[in-house]
């Protein structure tokens, strides 16, 4: 290596350090320097993340990156999976509380991890079934008897206007037994129910009402007796004028539609305020 200088001066200490000013260097590798105005990377990188559920399957759950100062990504799930996406879902097995863990890497190689416990829990459906025209009060297109026939199982209901529970009217089943109210509502599966009603009857002859509850739509009269999830007979004939309370509980199963099926069989009978709840 050849040294050019107009003024050389060195010293030296016991280390051995020469110091060199003004000198000229030919021969050299060129040495790596800053450029003009840099500012040193002070910022190390911080991992983060948030995450939720999809809305289509609550098992597969998307991760929002909320990493600071980071260019690269490493995602590590149950089961060894692993992921560099930069925003990554994943899907879990089933419902239960896991770790994942991110790690978030900048330029320079510096690096942060974070790991949270990920709870995957199936929600719970908010839904409340409707019925419709509960208390035969709405005229509707067919004089009030809309959303509750089906011509399969049988006649269509009367409306009368006195007695009634509430409202101006109520369902009417002649003694004979050949008209019938039926609606095919939507709940939910394997959920639990209680339909409330009112009804009155005439103090004779001796006779029934049956409130069932049909898992499906139902158009065979044969096909009734299977499809019948629970029901209720009620034969409280003190009084023609004065409703009494009654309910029948049922659990919906596999069904995500079930039908209200009313009968009566011997005596003259009124039906009036239907409604359901969930128990």
């Amino acid at each position: 290596m050849t040294f050019y200088s107009n003024t050389l001066k060195y010293f030296k200490s016991p280390l051995a350090i020469l110091l060199v000013a003004g000198l000229s260097f030919t021969g050299c590798d060129e040495l790596e320097l800053p450029e003009a105005g840099s500012i040193a990377d002070n910022t190390l990188p911080t991992a983060n993340f948030s995450y939720a559920p999809s809305e289509a399957d609550y098992l597969i759950v998307n991760f929002s990156n909320q990493s600071n100062s980071a260019t690269t990504y490493s995602w590590s799930f149950p089961g060894g999976a692993t992921s560099t996406s930069q925003d990554p879902s994943f899907t879990f097995a089933a419902e239960g509380t896991y770790e994942v863990s991110l790690t978030a890497t900048d330029g320079n190689g510096m690096s942060d991890s974070v790991t949270k416990q990920v709870e995957v829990v199936e929600p719970e459906i908010s839904f409340t079934p409707v019925i419709l025209n509960p208390g035969f009060d709405e005229p509707g297109e067919d004089s009030y008897r809309d959303h509750w026939r089906n011509s399969n199982l049988g006649g269509v209901i009367q409306i009368t206007s006195s007695p009634v529970h509430e409202g101006e009217k109520a369902a009417k089943f002649p003694s004979g037994g050949d008209r019938i109210a039926y609606q095919l509502i939507t709940v939910l599966p394997d959920t639990d129910y209680r339909v409330n009603f009112y009804y009155t009857m005439k103090t004779s002859p001796v006779g029934s009402l049956t409130v069932a509850i049909l898992g499906g739509d139902v158009n065979d009269p044969a096909a009734v007796a299977g499809a019948t999830l629970s029901s209720v007979t009620v034969n409280d004939q003190s009084s023609s004028s004065t409703y009494v309370a009654s309910s029948v509980t049922f659990n919906s199963g596999d069904h995500s539609e079930i039908a209200i099926f009313v009968t009566n069989q011997g005596v003259e009978s009124r039906l009036d305020t239907f409604s359901i709840e969930q128990l």
